[in-house]
């Protein structure tokens, strides 16, 4: 899950594995898998560097070094 602003300043948890895209056309539209819609105060950007970070996390547990690193 990562944390986005709504226009109101209100914030919401969306399950970032359903975002499918994220436009800026002024305002930061993230469309969700079934093409759900939402519009919010962060930025692309912003959006994209909270999925990167996601993902570093949960897939932390699964990733091993190779022997002698």
């Amino acid at each position: 899950m990562i944390v986005i602003t709504r226009p109101n300043g209100s914030k919401l948890y969306i399950n970032a594995e359903l975002i499918q895209t994220v436009e800026s056309t002024p305002d930061t539209i993230i469309t969700l898998v079934g093409n759900r819609k939402l519009v919010v105060k962060d930025t692309a950007q912003e959006i994209a560097e909270r999925f990167i970070e996601y993902r570093r996390k949960t897939l932390a547990p699964f990733i091993t070094k190779e022997p002698n690193q």
